[in-house]
């Protein structure tokens, strides 16, 4: 008996080669989880020259990784996200569905990765513009953690640049609203 195993079979999912001649067809004739439920035993026989040999498939456990500032590389932690959106709209009224919502935004981006990695920067960026729509004081509370304010002075900027952007899209809903 010849054991065979595949750890990552994305390309060609249902093509599984004959250990013994080669041929690319087979039929399953057996199928189990293993006792830790990790992994799934499959025991084909080729069509060709009728031998058996076992498989087993295992999840692909490569992690999606974020780059922190100093280069260093971390798992993506959905509850990490999760739990500092929680801090920065404590006692604000966003429901925990919009912050779902961000954290699942968050989670994709980094997914879509052709690297599976992405720069803690750009996760930040995209948190911060989604807060920023749902709640401005949950907005500045995520920025200055984020964004690490080092005196007043930076922290008074992006609050006059939040209230500047504020004011432009209230100058652009009244000009829309006035009549001809």
């Amino acid at each position: 008996m010849l054991n065979v195993r595949l750890l990552q079979f994305t390309q060609f999912p249902n093509i599984m080669k004959c250990p013994f001649c080669g041929f690319a067809n087979d039929k399953v004739v057996d199928s189990r989880e293993s006792k830790e439920a990790d992994s799934i035993r499959r025991r084909r026989e080729c069509l060709k020259c009728q031998k058996r040999f076992t498989t087993y498939e295992r999840i692909d456990e490569i992690p999606y990784m974020v780059v922190k500032k100093d280069g260093r590389r971390e798992k993506f932690d959905r509850q990490k996200v999760l739990n500092g959106l929680l801090r920065a709209c404590e006692k604000r009224p966003v429901p925990i569905s919009k912050l779902e919502q961000i954290v699942n935004e968050a989670e994709s981006f980094v997914i879509e990765s052709a690297e599976r990695e992405r720069r803690t920067s750009e996760v930040g960026e995209l948190i911060m513009s989604r807060l920023r729509r749902y709640d401005k004081v949950a907005y500045v509370r995520f920025a200055s953690v984020y964004l690490d304010f080092k005196d007043v002075q930076e922290f008074m900027a992006e609050l006059k640049d939040l209230l500047k952007t504020k004011d432009s899209t209230e100058a652009q809903i009244k000009s829309s609203a006035k009549p001809m």
